[in-house]
């Protein structure tokens, strides 16, 4: 059964849309370790933690074609230049023309008054002291919370993690999320589920968890993935007894 990301409704093997919302369905293949269903986008197997990438071949280099060249284009040739204008003869008896003398230059410069010095701009106002209340911006990271529904208690998930694992203290995967401290903790896996971070978005997978994993009292099949939205119910085992409410502020 393919389990419908967007209304968690069952629907049968090889199908491509929901029944019930019409929502397209993710792809499904078999992990090449264990032989479980998982997800073809899926990184890790949820059954066996086999990693997927290592079968993903490197795609070949891409060759660039060069461009073909420009055909060289014959440049024309230019005109032959006109011939070069000979002066006129100096006539005689003809006026010709005034020299200016260095002297008459030189007394008209002295007569000339001296420059006025341009005023200096004037100097810009201080800019008024910046009183300590004053606000500053800051920005608003976004937190995603786990608020447990027996104890009223918060868990933060880290900001700094893509793959969150929800379990218990294992020699295995460590936990990042550890429910052992929390009433009736016995009905969770070691390694129970995953929640994966993909850009703004969280989802939730259960990992091959013997009691499993259930969104909004929906059963999670194995390999497959739900996206989480605030105020989802996640209840790790059966009857309910270790709950969670998905949380964003």
């Amino acid at each position: 059964m393919i389990v419908c990301p967007n209304c968690n409704h069952q629907n049968p093997d090889g199908a491509t849309q929901c029944e019930a919302c019409y929502t397209p369905l993710p792809a499904m293949s078999s992990c090449p370790n264990c032989g479980a269903a998982v997800q073809s986008d899926a990184t890790f197997c949820g059954q066996c933690g086999y990693d997927l990438r290592s079968n993903e071949s490197s795609l070949p280099p891409t060759v660039v074609a060069a461009a073909p060249l420009a055909p060289t284009v014959a440049a024309s040739p230019l005109p032959a230049p006109e011939p070069l204008v000979e002066p006129e003869p100096l006539v005689a008896g003809a006026p010709s023309a005034r020299v200016p003398s260095p002297i008459a230059e030189e007394s008209t410069v002295a007569a000339l008054p001296p420059p006025t010095a341009a005023p200096a701009p004037p100097a810009p106002a201080a800019a008024p002291p910046r009183s300590a209340g004053s606000s500053r911006t800051e920005l608003q990271v976004q937190t995603a919370k786990l608020l447990h529904m027996q104890t009223n208690k918060e868990l933060e998930l880290p900001l700094h993690l893509s793959v969150i694992h929800i379990g218990k203290p294992n020699d295995r995967i460590p936990p990042d999320i550890d429910v052992s401290g929390f009433p009736h903790s016995e009905v969770v896996s070691r390694i129970h589920a995953d929640i994966r971070v993909e850009g703004d978005g969280y989802y939730i997978e259960d990992v091959g968890s013997s009691n499993g994993t259930y969104v909004n009292n929906f059963p999670l099949p194995t390999g497959n993935r739900h996206r989480l939205r605030p105020g989802d119910r996640i209840a790790l085992g059966k009857g309910d007894m270790v709950t969670f409410l998905f949380q964003i502020s």
